[in-house]
């Protein structure tokens, strides 16, 4: 039997009457006729007793016409449900992030605008360092990650959309001698005990790049894989900090932010996911937080 039996015979039940039951499925009645013979004989017996003016239930036939029901509302059911899935309405999105994603801004704007749009996804927010991102998102334990470009975002069977970049900024002691100067230089790092945000090899980028720079003059003081570390060894003043700009949000009592004027040395963000996504819900956030990009 196949859903359109069931509607058939719901039909006829309904009705009592193949004519009119024929009529309203918009079909001959010689046609359902067949279609109620063959599903009375798959089942092994009578469904309907058939008079000349009426059509009755069977003891079976009310039996089945209760079962008939149930299963046509669990296949509406179940289209819908499955219909708002490949739409992205429904499921769950894990998202990963590192770096600048939420200084930013970029990551809250994408999360708050998907939210509006497909408000019965579950969306799970996971801080995972930027070199762990791209194997949780192969294995299945994460779906998107936002993070600084690093090596292994080149990896077969990931996705990379560049969502943001960002100048290089200064964080030092409101004490330091350097303090009062608005806009620094690469030459003036040279000699200074520099702080670097070491959790991924972009930094390691900037440090080759400052030591062609500077050469026997770069003195690295300090690395930390944590922000709040890095900017807490400026404010206490045992180093000149490297952080990207949208850092400059996090007001430390005794920290001060400085332009560094060196356009070559960056700061960047990244979307990446699997590049043969099948989740509707994940698929959506990427579209969406692209459709954000692009503006």
């Amino acid at each position: 039997m196949d859903l359109r039996q069931l509607r058939y015979f719901l039909a006829v039940a309904e009705e009592k009457h193949f004519g009119r039951a024929a009529q309203s499925l918009n079909i001959v009645q010689p046609a359902l006729s067949m279609q109620i013979r063959a599903l009375e004989e798959e089942l092994g017996g009578a469904l309907l007793v058939r008079t000349s003016r009426s059509v009755e239930l069977t003891e079976a036939g009310k039996l089945f016409q209760t079962e008939a029901r149930r299963t046509l509302e669990q296949a509406e059911f179940a289209r819908h449900a499955v219909a708002r899935s490949l739409r992205g309405e429904t499921g769950t999105v894990r998202i990963g992030f590192a770096g600048n994603a939420v200084f930013s801004g970029k990551l809250m704007r994408d999360l708050r605008h998907f939210r509006q749009r497909y408000p019965d996804v579950e969306m799970i927010l996971q801080e995972v360092p930027a070199q762990q991102q791209v194997e949780a998102i192969l294995a299945g334990r994460q779906d998107i990650g936002y993070t600084p470009d690093h090596s292994k975002t080149l990896t077969a069977g990931i996705r990379v959309q560049r969502i943001g970049d960002w100048d290089i900024l200064v964080a030092l002691s409101d004490e330091h001698p350097l303090a009062e100067r608005p806009l620094f230089t690469v030459e003036m790092l040279a000699g200074q005990p520099l702080i670097l945000y070491d959790a991924h090899d972009t930094h390691e980028n900037l440090y080759l790049m400052l030591s062609q720079q500077l050469q026997n003059r770069l003195q690295i003081a300090h690395r930390s894989d944590s922000t709040l570390s890095v900017l807490a060894h400026a404010a206490a003043g045992m180093g000149l900090a490297l952080v990207p700009a949208p850092l400059q949000q996090v007001n430390i009592p005794g920290l001060v932010y400085r332009h560094l004027n060196a356009p070559a040395l960056t700061a960047n963000l990244l979307m990446i996911s699997r590049d043969t996504e099948t989740s509707g819900a994940v698929n959506a956030f990427l579209s969406l937080a692209a459709q954000g990009a692009a503006r």
